[in-house]
Order: structure tokens, then C-alpha cells, then sequence
């Protein structure tokens, strides 16, 4: 959230907006914040729009921080920065080997939207405009910051306002432009990502509404909601208060994703700025405050499924350090005001020093998780077979090429002890890929013992 985040100009920036940060965040603070990102193991970022709203003309200025209710979608704001600090942006990002996707408004606007470079203009109303008289002017919009500053793909704000015919020749565009980039000797902005965010706890709405169906596959990638809430449901609580649900949970979130059309690539992530922090969702549950060791533990444990999700992972800045909003965790009745609502109050000040003790420890783990990641294809692109699912053990085997694991999270407070036949894992031995330790089978079983609270990643290692 780029206006929350970190203040790297102090003579531009909001100073208002939605949330309780200091809203005084830019672009120059991101630039600055790159290499923080890159050390944790990052490979990518995705910023809020930064597209010039023109605060102060006709609509709330902390709608306008947010930048999703745009009036010229090809300029800076410059309550952001400027064009050559956007470049500059992508350029450092590119350097330290990281992408850079922006945020696609490409379904409303805040009215009366500037022309495009060619002369076009969206049609019909601001929210939503209509579809095919936008298209034209959006395929534009799409291609031009690719061409522009060669950024590497798209977020994609309240995707289901645009139909999937549409959703299907912006993504050609997308990834003619960025072949065209790559044809001309171009490292970045080939990527050609894009990723739709449909805020729906159903995968059969997400199929519908982004990726299509098998025989006009639309849009490559959406967030993960529905395994993120099973995710939450079992290791703290959602929005609503539903907690405490069994290991298996998880299983049944991942079988299910099977089920999408064969293009589908599904992005996992913990929380966004729209949502309430997994800290702030512990409290609401009732189950730690950040003073109760467990409460880190639970945060842990959550990083170790997100490092072992096959796909794209997400992280909000924040969750690297257990961030919570202090003094908020029940729902706020009167809200707005003090920037306390469910779907911004994760709007909060950017951090990257200065840490407590369990917050550095959790970022080194985070950090320490994500290079693993990095390492091991198994974790990012690996094909599963599920080992265990029940009320408190899952774990699954996961293999890519010649690198193969077995990932294990136990859910509950109390160590257990779990066998896993030698035949269904192979290998002569299990290696904690994190600390060392060696599991050698007894009789054709390994038996591992797992801590409360604590995702294991065993490599299967052969003679």
C-alpha cells in the first residue's frame, strides 16, 4: 500500500487516507526499502496504483491515496512522485534482480479520465464502465507502462468488473508487448504477469469471473482466497470468528484447487490490504497477544505453508514481522473515522528497522523460509501427494525433477510424533533442510517428531 508505507519524500505524500498510518508514504520510500525486500528473498513487487488521481478534485482525498479511483491513468501521481522516480523505481528494482508489477484499475474510475496517448476514453459510467466501448483504451493503459518503463505484469483490481472476452485480448496485448520487449533483447518487462484479485471465497466464482472456462482460458493467475481463509481458520481465525479447524482443512483447500481449468495458476498469500492482519486475527480469536510466545509460533507455522504452497506466493508488508494494530481486534463499530475498519485497518505504517526481538526473529525465519524456497523447485513448483491430513498433522510429500521433500506442519499446541512409511517417501534418509538433523528409517519408517505449532521441510535424500 504504497501511501502507507514508507515516507522516503518529505514534500510529497497524502497526509490523509484510509487506514491508521502515517499516510505519507511515496515512491521514493519504496526505492529505498528495495534492498530490505531483496535480502528477505523477495523476487518481486506489487504496488498500489500509483496513477495520478488529482486529489481534491471531486472525490474524498483518502479515496484518492488509495489510488484506486484514478483519473489519468498515464501519469504519476505526484503526491507519489514523479514519472523519473517511477522509473527509477523499476529500474533499481530490475538491478536487484526483483519484478515489478502495478495495480490495473481496469473495471471504474474516479470520472472525467484523461485521454489516452492514441485519443481513446473508457465508456459509460465510472463504476464500472462498460465493456467493449473500455476495451480499446484499456488494452492501452495495459501496454503502455510495459513499453514505458518495462514493469513485468499486472495486479488486477476487482477483476470480475471486466468480461472474460475482454480479460482475454488485455492478456494478448499484455503478452505481445512483453514478448516484443523480450524480441528486442530486453531482460525485464517480458514477464507478461498478471494476477486477478476476486475477493470470493468460491473457486467456481474465481473460475467464472477470471480465469474462464477450459475452452477460453482468460486470465492466468488469481489470488488464492479460499485456501488463504482455510489457511487462517485453522492457525487463528477469519474476519468473521470462525477458528479452529482441523489440519485436514488444509488437504481438502489444495485437492480442491485441482478442480480449476488446467491454465489456472493460483496466487497464495496471508493477508492484503484489504483484510485483517493474521496478528490482529490471533487476538480477535482469542488465541495470543503479541506478549504470548505462541502467537509468533502461530505466525511461523502459517510462513511454513505459504514457503511450501506450489504457485506464486504473496507476502503484505507487515506480516514479516508479526505486525499488529495496537489496541484493535474486535470489529469497530464506528470506524472510519479512526481508520479502524476490517478492510483497512491493515492499512498501517512500513517497517524495516528498528525491530523487537520477536519481531527479528520471525523476519529472519520469514527470510530464511523464502531463500529455501528459492532453493528447492519442489517448494515453488512441485507436484504433491498428500502424506497425512487430520485433526492436527498435515503433510505432504512434493517432488520437482530430481528434488524431492516432505513438508509437515502440526497445527496443535502439543508435539507428535508421526510415521511415514520409507516406500511412500523413498530415499535412505530425511534431512531437516533448515537445521540439519538426520532421519534415518527404522524398518522401512521414518519416524519424525514434530513440535507444536511448527512446519518441518525434510529433504529425501538417496545414496
Amino acid at each position: 500500500m504504497v501511501e502507507s508505507f514508507l515516507d522516503g519524500d518529505p514534500d510529497v505524500g497524502y497526509g490523509v487516507g484510509y487506514g491508521n498510518s502515517h499516510h505519507a508514504g511515496d515512491i521514493r520510500g519504496i526505492i529505498e526499502a528495495l534492498p530490505y525486500i531483496q535480502d528477505l528473498g523477495m523476487n518481486a513487487i506489487w504496488l498500489t496504483p500509483i496513477f495520478d488521481s488529482e486529489a481534491g478534485t471531486g472525490n474524498d482525498d483518502r479515496l484518492d491515496a488509495t489510488g484506486y479511483f484514478t483519473r489519468d491513468y498515464f501519469n504519476i501521481d505526484p503526491n507519489f512522485g514523479t514519472m523519473d522516480d517511477a522509473r527509477e523505481l523499476v529500474d533499481t528494482a530490475h538491478d536487484l534482480g526483483m519484478y515489478v508489477f502495478f495495480d490495473g484499475v481496469f473495471g471504474h474510475h474516479k470520472g472525467d479520465p484523461a485521454a489516452s496517448p492514441n485519443g481513446l476514453l473508457p465508456t459509460g459510467r465510472d463504476n464500472p464502465v462498460s465493456y467493449p466501448g473500455s476495451l480499446e483504451f484499456y488494452k492501452e493503459v495495459a501496454t503502455y507502462w510495459i513499453e514505458e518503463l518495462g514493469i513485468d505484469g499486472w495486479r488486477l483490481d476487482q477483476a470480475y468488473q471486466v468480461p472474460l472476452d475482454a480479460w482475454v485480448e488485455i492478456r494478448a496485448a499484455v503478452e505481445e508487448a512483453s514478448a516484443a520487449r523480450a524480441v528486442a533483447g530486453e531482460e525485464w518487462g517480458t514477464l507478461g504477469y498478471m494476477v486477478a484479485e476476486i475477493w470470493r471465497d468460491s473457486r467456481q466464482e474465481i473460475v467464472q469471473q477470471g480465469y474462464g472456462p477450459f475452452d477460453m482460458p482468460a486470465l492466468p493467475s488469481a489470488f488464492d482466497f479460499p485456501t488463504r481463509y482455510a489457511l487462517v481458520r485453522v492457525l487463528a481465525g477469519d474476519e468473521s470468528g470462525l477458528s479452529g479447524q482441523p489440519a485436514s482443512t488444509l488437504d481438502t483447500a489444495l485437492l480442491n484447487n485441482l478442480l480449476y481449468p488446467p491454465q489456472a495458476t493460483p496466487n497464495l498469500m496471508i493477508g492484503n490490504h484489504d483484510l485483517v492482519r493474521f496478528g490482529d486475527l490471533l487476538q480477535r480469536a482469542g488465541i495470543a497477544n503479541p506478549e504470548d510466545a505462541e502467537y509468533w509460533q502461530r505466525h511461523k507455522a502459517a510462513f511454513s505453508f505459504l514457503a511450501a504452497y506450489t504457485g506464486p506466493i504473496t507476502i503484505y508488508y507487515g506480516e514479516e514481522i508479526g505486525d499488529e494494530v495496537e489496541g484493535f481486534a474486535q470489529h469497530v463499530s464506528v470506524c472510519v473515522s479512526r481508520g479502524l475498519c476490517d478492510d483497512h485497518v491493515a492499512r498501517s505504517d512500513g517497517q524495516i528497522t528498528d525491530f523487537t526481538p520477536d519481531e527479528a526473529d520471525l523476519h529472519d525465519y520469514v527470510a530464511d523460509l523464502m531463500h529455501l524456497r528459492a532453493e528447492h523447485p519442489a517448494l515453488w513448483n512441485g507436484n504433491a501427494t498428500n502424506l497425512v491430513a487430520n485433526s492436527t498433522i498435515f503433510a505432504d510429500y512434493k517432488w520437482a525433477d530430481d528434488d524431492a521433500l516432505v513438508y509437515m506442519l502440526n497445527t496443535g499446541e502439543d508435539s507428535r510424533r508421526v510415521a511415514l512409511s520409507q516406500e511412500d517417501v523413498g530415499g535412505d534418509r530425511l534431512v531437516d533442510l533448515l537445521d540439519g538433523t538426520v532421519i534415518e528409517p527404522i524398518r522401512g519408517v521414518y519416524v519424525v517428531n514434530i513440535d507444536g505449532l511448527t512446519g518441518l521441510f525434510l529433504g529425501v535424500e538417496t545414496d
